[in-house]
């Protein structure tokens, strides 16, 4: 009995090793393309601002006069991703490592937890199987590697379970379970959907559990862990008439300053929803783990049409899972992020199903002949699953034929060269404080940057008199997060080519010359980097870089780790 725990012990240990080197192998390597700037760049200072032109936030309405209820939490999310976010940036810096790690460390646990819940629902070798299957998928370990919601989402919705289940032995677990809803409430709202999977499970499986006096503490205690929220949905109420980005989104309301509601067109009517979902589902996961996950489902509703009641009895908290989560995702869009809460599930489903066929294998063959067999398909189903991981998410250029091969959710922090930018500005500028710097759009960001330069003159660094110019069709994202951030949180003066040619027609030619700017740096974009539009160049900034190479001034060319030019660095 104690080998045979060591034994499990030591795959446990094994899956998490392998879960582990999945997710944090080349955990930097990826562009920040997407809305893991848009968190980072604010957790950064800890500050509801990132240059959205169509979705302002209280600290622009309220500039000058900011209310003490704005720090309860952000506009559109709670604080919870940005704060741990922030203090992963404050112990490793400013860099995609620091912002992605806790999704890594987050997806590595519910793992583990995930381990726990399949050998609660159904036996350890479910639970060792699921978690295997959980670790390898390419799903989990894309959302795993990029700083967004949903690992911490998922991690708080399998910590939620997992004490739900523990709480129907022992009620004092659902003290816990209330603090599992409320931390993921405080990481994004879509972590309601614990309530009624729980709630419809209580009401039709376990009612005597409604009278427990622990149960009831443990929603005290997720209403109180949630109360910034609610606070900060409150007050904003009152001072402006609608609550914030999310919830106004919710109760229909149209408010003035966000009439543009960046992200919530793309969800459509509730056709495209549903027209989407199999899409991105089937974008999103290997075939393979798609076709087994499929073939458990058929076997589901043929044990229903058997004996409803024993199996639905079985499956009825997993059934009720998937059930809730599809209706959310009508709801909210089925964007392939999103759609990735759906993987633990899916995992646990087709390790139960896997688990099955290889019982009956077992018992219709041979022992040996069983088990040979058993051990083959495994070992091809796990080596198929850990290449396709890796070829979409480790390697630098996919091989193969897109679906078949690899998953495009690659794609979604794939390497263009935008990293190899930031690289490159950092070096020239590590060590240094602006000079001079421009003034800011609001007092708050006044008040940053001036703290900025105050830090960066008690640490000794040496002032640099340089401005950085950009051509306007850089992708706004990683604008974001690699140029604005030098601006807001460094106070370093950055301009697009067309604000500097302005100031120069308007102040003079030596303008800046004179205001002490003896170094210059143009950045232009290459063809291989994603753009605003097809061009690599604006029209100003062509003109621009042509008027610089006249003058002589060779570019500096910024290579991709593919070998392609992504940007040229002109410093004059």
């Amino acid at each position: 009995m104690r080998s045979a725990f060591l034994n499990r012990k030591n795959i446990l240990i094994a899956i998490l090793i392998l879960a582990a080197s999945l997710r944090l192998f080349g955990l930097s390597k990826g562009d920040v393309l997407g809305d893991e700037a848009l968190y980072s760049f604010r957790a950064v200072g800890m500050m509801d601002f990132d240059e959205a032109e169509y979705q302002t936030t209280p600290l622009e309405w309220f500039d000058g006069r900011i209310p003490a209820w704005t720090s309860f939490s952000f506009h559109d999310h709670p604080l919870l991703v940005f704060f741990v976010q922030h203090i992963f940036i404050v112990l490793f810096g400013e860099n995609n490592f620091a912002f992605r790690l806790p999704s890594a460390l987050f997806g590595i646990a519910a793992i583990y937890l995930l381990y726990r819940i399949g050998t609660l629902l159904f036996s350890r070798s479910i639970g060792l199987l699921s978690a295997l299957i959980l670790a390898v998928t390419v799903n989990h370990v894309f959302i795993s590697r990029v700083g967004l919601q949903e690992s911490y989402v998922i991690f708080f919705l399998l910590l939620g379970i997992y004490f739900f289940l523990q709480s129907l032995r022992q009620s004092v677990n659902f003290i816990y379970l209330g603090i599992a809803i409320g931390l993921g409430l405080l990481a994004k709202i879509t972590a309601v959907i614990l309530v009624p999977v729980i709630g419809t499970y209580l009401i039709f499986f376990r009612p005597d559990c409604l009278r427990k006096k622990s149960l009831w503490i443990g929603a005290v205690l997720t209403l109180l862990i949630a109360s910034p929220l609610v606070i900060y949905n409150l007050e904003m109420y009152r001072a402006t008439g609608h609550f914030d980005f999310q919830f106004s989104y919710i109760f229909g309301q149209n408010p003035e300053v966000w009439k543009v509601a960046p992200g919530k067109e793309e969800i459509g009517a509730l056709g495209v929803r549903v027209r989407n979902f199999f899409p991105n589902l089937y974008m999103g996961y290997s075939w393979l783990i798609l076709g087994v996950f499929g073939v458990s489902a058929i076997s589901f509703f043929i044990q229903l049409k058997k004996g409803f009641a024993l199996a639905f009895r079985r499956f009825a908290f997993l059934s009720l899972t998937f059930f809730y989560l599809i209706l959310l995702f009508l709801f909210i869009g089925t964007s392939r992020r999103f759609l990735t809460m759906l993987a633990p599930f899916i995992a646990l489903s087709s390790a139960v199903f896997l688990s099955a066929a290889a019982e009956k294998l077992l018992v219709l063959k041979n022992k040996n002949v069983g088990t040979g067999i058993v051990i083959a398909c495994s070992g091809l189903f796990l080596t198929f699953e850990i290449f396709y991981s890796v070829n979409s998410e480790l390697l630098y250029t996919p091989k193969g034929p897109l679906v078949w091969m690899h998953s495009d959710v690659g794609y979604e922090n794939y390497n263009w060269g935008y990293n190899e930018l930031d690289a490159y500005l950092k070096k020239e500028l590590d060590g240094k404080m602006p000079a001079l710097t421009l003034d800011a759009k609001y007092q708050f960001l006044e008040n940053v940057k001036n703290e900025s330069l105050a830090k960066d003159r008690r640490e000794g660094k040496d002032p640099y008199p340089a401005l950085i110019i950009y051509d306007g069709n850089i992708a706004n994202i990683p604008q974001l997060w690699i140029l604005d951030r030098l601006q807001i949180y460094h106070g370093w003066p950055v301009l697009k080519t067309e604000t500097y040619l302005e100031f120069l027609n308007e102040k003079g030619p030596g303008f800046f010359k004179d205001a002490g700017v003896s170094s210059h740096y143009f950045v232009a974009p290459g063809m291989t980097v994603p753009l605003k539009k097809e061009k690599s160049l604006t029209e100003t900034g062509a003109l621009f870089e042509n008027e610089l190479r006249l003058l002589g001034v060779s570019p500096l060319s910024i290579k991709s780790k593919r070998g392609e030019e992504v940007f040229r660095i002109y410093k004059f």
